[in-house]
């Protein structure tokens, strides 16, 4: 059974976050795996990185393909500083 088919089934009943990111980055680093799926899986795997960051999952973990490692750590920087932006003033001054 391929991960995609894994995907397919799982998301009939809720695929947990590592799931997803697992599954949509082994598509984009399939070779075979077409130009428009890979992009189909992107915002999948990118919506999973707040999740999984929250988890501690990248701190536990790395990737090997370092492609896909500095195309994710630019994301996440994007996510914090998002985040740092959207913040209330009264907790930036806290944190």
């Amino acid at each position: 059974m391929s991960i995609t088919e894994i995907l397919s089934r799982k998301a009939e009943t809720a695929a947990s976050p590592v799931e997803t990111f697992i599954a949509c980055a082994h598509q984009m680093l399939d070779p075979s795996t077409p130009e428009a799926v890979r992009r189909a899986m992107e915002p999948r795997l990118l919506a999973q990185l707040p999740t999984l960051r929250a988890l501690g999952a990248f701190d536990l973990f790395e990737l090997r393909d370092p492609a896909l490692r500095t195309w994710l750590a630019d994301e996440m920087e994007s996510l914090e500083l998002r985040m740092r932006q959207t913040r209330p003033l009264f907790l930036l001054k806290q944190t």
